[in-house]
């Protein structure tokens, strides 16, 4: 993906973004943010009756377009992924997948949904135990 169109996909998720609001029956509902800078999301985690997959992931936030473009892009990549896949993925995964030209300087921004939801993967397993 070129520069022009990485941008034209950031912008398409945060003016369209997708799974936007509450989830009333999430399992983990995890909030994450960047104080300084004022980006903040919070996730809601909906794990599959067997405890193995991600039923559902939708978010709620404040902050710049890539911080919430990427959350965004976030919760249509992981839906159906086996925990056990979400839990390893790496900010450069993500990083890539939003267009490492356009968002290199702003690595936090781009990889806040993804920290989030790893923080709530860990709590999920946690409670599990």
């Amino acid at each position: 993906m070129d520069r022009q169109e990485a941008i034209d996909f950031l912008l398409e998720h945060y003016e369209n973004p997708r799974n936007l609001g509450l989830l009333a029956n999430a399992d983990v509902v995890m909030p994450g943010g960047h104080p300084d800078c004022g980006d903040r999301v919070t996730l809601y985690l909906k794990i599959d009756s067997a405890g193995q997959r991600i039923e559902r992931l939708t978010f709620e936030g404040q902050g710049c377009t890539l911080s919430q473009a990427a959350a965004s892009i976030l919760t249509e990549l992981v839906a159906g992924m086996p925990l056990a896949q979400a839990a390893v993925l790496d900010g450069n995964d993500m990083i890539d997948r939003l267009g490492r030209d356009v968002v290199q300087s702003r690595p936090r921004c781009a990889t806040l949904a993804l920290d989030t939801l790893k923080a709530a993967i860990a709590q999920y397993q946690k409670a599990k135990v």
